[in-house]
């Protein structure tokens, strides 16, 4: 979904109040009320038939339309009907602000029952964010204006600000948007390519691509799946050897973690990514490991998809420092007992216990 589109989805909700300010031109305000409901009547039920789905907006401002419409008429005080625009607004200002400046996606929530099984990339949930911050400032400055249009200007003034001065705002809006991204911002600049910091695929459970990201980005989002490899070496003696992370790594520093873990860099095949990782911490070549299993790991943190391999192997290693503090065997002994005290990283208690059902120790 596109910026177009987000805007279309909301002038929508809009339809019955432009029918009605059209109407209000040509008939009186009751007659007028009487042609916006019967739009957004109409417009609700072409949509819950061509789209199969209840555009709840649509209901709810034509619903809204109705209640004010007769406030107004019945205390023959046309500022109640006058204030509803602004009220539509307010309502959006509030969605917007959410989206805008928490934590909680909802627009890309709401946009899912379009999109079916297609899901946003982290390029596109980032453009709507942007998207969303500029529709809150301009929606509080529209709503203001309804209101002041409302009590302070005459009629037509107010038509024009609640209704077409909506839409040239979105215009504008669209149109700045086009010439951005068409003449000002360079595609092949964007944030991601950009940047020194390495990118991740986002996958899928079942491992498809379905975007990219940064590696801060991954590291804070557990809704973003990318694929990791774990080797772990076992000697002739049945002990595996465990590397004691770097105090500079951003996640779990200091910690005794997998033989070998790493990410799977975009674009780079499971294989790869193993053999690299494992030359690059310890100095070893990894070309004769087999798989294990592969599984979802999730915490607070992050979400990776977990490719396993054993690799049988005595030695000699060769540390990475920038990567490994030390290194060495354990016995099966000797990481039970040592379970649970912050000794380990969590990723690796949880494949410890996958291991030991795996009958690998």
């Amino acid at each position: 979904m596109n910026r177009n589109e987000i805007l279309k989805n909301f002038a929508i909700g809009f339809i019955p109040i432009f029918i009605f300010i059209i109407a209000d031109e040509f008939y009186d305000t009751e007659t007028a009320l009487y042609i916006g409901i019967g739009g957004g009547a109409a417009y609700f039920f072409y949509y819950l038939i061509r789209y199969r789905t209840i555009e709840k907006f649509i209901l709810f401002d034509t619903i809204l339309i109705a209640a004010m419409g007769g406030i107004s008429l019945a205390l023959e005080d046309p500022i109640f009907f006058k204030l509803k625009p602004a009220l539509i607004e307010a309502i959006l200002v509030i969605l917007l602000g959410i989206h805008a400046f928490s934590s909680k996606p909802i627009l890309l929530m709401m946009s899912q029952r379009y999109m079916g099984e297609n899901q946003f990339a982290p390029e596109q949930e980032r453009m709507i964010r942007q998207l969303s911050r500029l529709l809150f400032a301009v929606f509080i400055f529209h709503t203001l204006l309804i209101i002041y249009s409302a009590y302070e200007l005459s009629q037509a003034a107010w038509a024009f600000i609640s209704g077409g001065l909506f839409y040239i705002l979105m215009g504008l809006i669209l149109a700045g948007q086009w010439v951005y991204f068409k003449y000002l911002r360079n595609p092949k600049n964007s944030t991601v390519k950009n940047s020194d910091e390495e990118i991740f695929d986002i996958v899928d459970e079942k491992g498809r691509v379905k975007g990219k990201a940064l590696r801060s980005e991954v590291h804070r989002n557990p809704n973003l799946i990318h694929p990791v490899i774990h080797l772990h070496i076992v000697n002739n003696h049945g002990k595996i050897y465990l590397q004691k992370r770097s105090a500079e790594k951003d996640l779990y520093p200091g910690l005794w973690d997998t033989s070998v873990g790493g990410h799977v860099n975009s674009g780079e095949d499971v294989h790869s990514a193993l053999k690299r990782e494992a030359e690059e911490e310890l100095g070893v070549k990894a070309i004769n490991a087999k798989p294990l299993f592969r599984y979802i790991l999730r915490n607070e943190y992050e979400s990776e998809l977990v490719y396993s391999f054993l690799l049988k192997y005595n030695g000699p290693f060769c540390l990475n420092k920038e990567e490994v503090d030390e290194g060495r065997f354990w016995t099966k002994f000797e990481i039970k007992k040592s379970l649970g005290k912050n000794i380990f990283t969590q990723n690796f208690e949880q494949e410890f216990a996958m291991l030991e059902k795996a009958g690998v120790l």
